[in-house]
């Protein structure tokens, strides 16, 4: 089956490259698409984060491996590329995950001061920060998120892939579960 057809499976393997909680070779990967400003996706996010420490907890932390990559949909949610610059810029400092819970829980507050803010609660480099939002460093980096999700048949947020299989189920917690301990075996 060609791949560039193929709309059921991830088109960019994981990568050390992505933003990743947990192991590459754990049981089950879970990449996620995700947009700042989607209320979906931060809902998506608290179940998956939900299920992370349920199954941790029951099958050790090597079970789950979470991947988020952007793809922030400016069409319909303009702050959500500034947020997506913001996540990274904190990444490159090495506080990814933080900012990205903090995004998520803040949603309603993206603008450009509240950034700042979020920054410097995490202790941050301002100066830098700054700097790289400004220059626009990351632009590259989304863009491939962006252009991998395109790749997988992604149109909208959130979109997951469970074992490089797209999920189709609902956004329930059995639902998720069961996806996601049916791909470990």
């Amino acid at each position: 089956m060609n791949q560039d057809r193929d709309h059921s499976s991830l088109f960019v393997p994981v990568s050390t490259q992505d933003h990743i909680q947990g192991v590459l070779s754990a049981r089950v990967v879970l990449v996620m698409y995700g947009d700042y400003q989607c209320s979906v996706s931060a809902d998506v996010y608290r179940l998956i984060k939900a299920l992370k420490r349920e199954l941790s907890a029951a099958f050790g932390e090597d079970y789950l491996c979470l991947i988020f990559r952007h793809f922030p949909q400016a069409q319909i949610h303009p702050q959500a590329q500034r947020a997506a610059q913001a996540a990274e810029a904190a990444a490159a400092q090495g506080q990814f995950w933080l900012i990205h819970d903090t995004l998520f829980a803040h949603q309603q507050k993206l603008e450009n001061g509240y950034l700042v803010e979020y920054a410097n609660n995490l202790g941050l480099d301002i100066p830098q920060f700054l700097k790289e939002l400004s220059k626009q460093v990351h632009i590259d980096r989304i863009n491939q998120d962006i252009e991998s999700g395109i790749r997988s048949g992604v149109t909208n947020t959130p979109a997951l892939f469970i074992n490089n299989i797209r999920y189709t189920g609902r956004w329930t917690i059995t639902e998720l579960t069961a996806a996601v301990v049916a791909a470990s075996h």
